[in-house]
C-alpha cells in the first residue's frame, strides 16, 4: 500500500491560533486548559465555527509527552480513529449509491456471499450504516489473525447478537465490511478511493491513510505498546493495524485546516449553497438526518450520530437534529447545521499510556460554546 506524504506547509485557513484576551470563548479555553492540568490529555486543538466560518481556534499543551515533550502546533496531524467512519467510509458508500452502483437496500450477502453465514443474509447497507445490523462491536482479537482476508473471514463468520433492525449496537465490524464493499464495487482500494473522490476534491492535502515515516515528526503519537515502542503515524486501532493501516472503521490521519475545509463544505452543501463537497444535498441529508429502522429510538444518520448514548458531546445547548462523531484516540466533532456551528476538538488523549475519558469535557465544551453563540 502507498504511504501518504503529508505536506508540512500550513494552510491559510487556520493561520492564527486565537487566544485573544477579549475573546468571548475564553471560558471554553479554560475548560481545555483545566483538562490538561488534570492530565486528561497532553494537548488540544479547538476550532469553533458559526455561520459556517471559523470564529475561534486555540492550541494548548503538548503534541507529545514521551519519550520527549513537544509543544503542540497547529500543523499537527492526528489519528482520527472512528471519525474515519463518517468522514471517509460512509461518504464513499453514499457516492456509490448516488452513482447507482449500490442501493441502501442492497444486501451485503449479494456482494459478499460468505457474509450470509449465521443468519446475516438479510443485513442491508442501511442497517450497517446506522449500526442496526445486529453484529457485535468488534472482531475478536484473542486469536492471532492478520491481514484483510482474515478480517473479512472473521466478519463473515461473525454471529449476530441481536436481530437485524431491532437494536442499536455500535460496531466496528459494520464499517470493516463497508471498507471491503467500497473496494469491491468501485474497483479501487479504500485508500485510493478516498484520496481521489474525497480528499483531493476538498484539497485535504495533509490528510489520508498510511502517512509516510518521514512525516511522523508532525503526527501526534498515541500509545506505548507492550514492546516499549510508541505508535506514531501508525494507526492506534488494533484491528485496523492488523489490516495494514487501511480499514473502513479507522485509519484516517488528518489535520485541523483540512477538517475545516471538509466541515464547511458539508454544511454549505447541506444548506444548498455552492460547495465542493463531493455528494449531493439529498445525499448529505440522508447522512445527517435520522435513518434508523422505524420505531427505533436511537437516532442515527447514514454514518453520523444524532441521538444515542454516544451523543453527549452535543452538550446541553445544541439542538436535537445536530450531529457528530468521536474517535477513540480523542478527536471529536459536533455540527449544528442550521446555525452553521461546529465544535472540533483534536487531541491524542490515549498518549502515552491509554488516557482517561473525555466524555465530560466534550459535553462541557459544547454546552459552553452553544451558550456563547446563543448570546453573542
Amino acid at each position: 500500500m502507498e504511504r501518504r506524504h503529508f505536506a508540512v506547509g500550513l494552510g491559510a485557513a487556520l493561520l492564527s491560533t486565537g487566544g485573544c484576551a477579549t475573546s468571548p470563548f475564553l471560558s471554553v479555553d479554560r475548560l481545555i486548559a483545566q483538562a490538561l492540568r488534570d492530565g486528561k490529555m497532553p494537548g488540544a486543538i479547538l476550532v469553533i465555527g458559526h455561520r459556517n466560518i471559523v470564529v475561534h481556534r486555540s492550541v494548548t499543551g503538548y503534541r507529545a509527552l514521551a519519550p520527549e515533550k513537544e509543544k503542540l502546533t497547529l500543523d499537527t496531524v492526528f489519528d482520527m480513529a472512528s471519525l474515519t467512519k463518517p468522514l471517509i467510509t460512509a461518504l464513499c458508500v453514499m457516492q456509490l449509491v448516488e452513482e447507482g452502483k449500490l442501493s441502501l437496500d442492497t444486501k451485503i450477502s449479494a456482494l459478499i456471499p460468505d457474509f450470509a453465514a449465521n443468519g446475516k443474509d438479510d443485513v442491508t447497507l442501511r442497517l450497517l450504516l446506522t449500526h442496526y445490523s445486529g453484529l457485535p462491536p468488534d472482531l475478536p482479537l484473542s486469536e492471532p489473525w492478520h491481514g484483510r482476508n482474515d478480517a473479512l473471514r472473521l466478519a463473515c463468520a461473525s454471529p449476530l447478537v441481536a436481530r437485524p433492525g431491532s437494536k442499536f449496537i455500535y460496531s466496528d465490524i459494520n464499517f470493516i465490511v463497508f471498507g471491503m464493499v467500497v473496494e469491491i464495487v468501485s474497483g479501487n482500494d479504500l485508500q485510493d478511493q478516498a484520496r481521489h473522490r474525497i480528499l483531493s476534491q476538498l484539497s485535504m492535502s495533509h490528510s489520508g491513510f498510511l502517512p509516510a515515516p518521514r512525516d511522523r515528526r508532525i503526527i501526534a503519537p498515541t500509545q506505548y505498546q507492550t514492546d516499549g515502542t510508541i505508535l506514531r503515524g501508525i494507526v492506534h486501532d488494533p484491528s485496523a493495524r492488523r489490516m495494514g493501516g487501511v480499514a473502513g472503521h479507522a485509519g484516517l490521519f488528518a489535520r485541523a485546516d483540512d477538517l475545516v475545509r471538509y466541515i464547511t463544505a458539508l454544511i454549505a452543501r447541506r444548506s444548498g449553497q455552492t460547495s465542493s463537497f463531493p455528494l449531493s444535498k439529498a445525499g448529505v441529508m440522508l447522512m445527517t438526518t435520522p435513518q434508523q429502522p422505524a420505531g427505533r429510538h436511537d437516532l442515527r444518520g447514514l454514518g453520523w450520530d444524532i441521538d444515542t448514548h454516544y451523543s453527549s458531546l452535543r452538550g446541553a445547548g445544541f439542538p436535537l437534529g445536530s450531529f457528530g462523531h468521536t474517535g477513540f484516540t480523542g478527536p471529536s466533532l459536533w455540527i449544528a447545521p442550521e446555525s452553521g456551528s461546529f465544535v472540533l476538538i483534536l487531541t491524542n488523549r490515549v498518549h502515552p499510556n491509554g488516557g482517561t475519558s473525555l466524555v465530560s469535557l466534550r459535553r462541557s465544551v459544547s454546552t459552553e460554546v452553544a451558550r456563547i453563540l446563543a448570546t453573542g
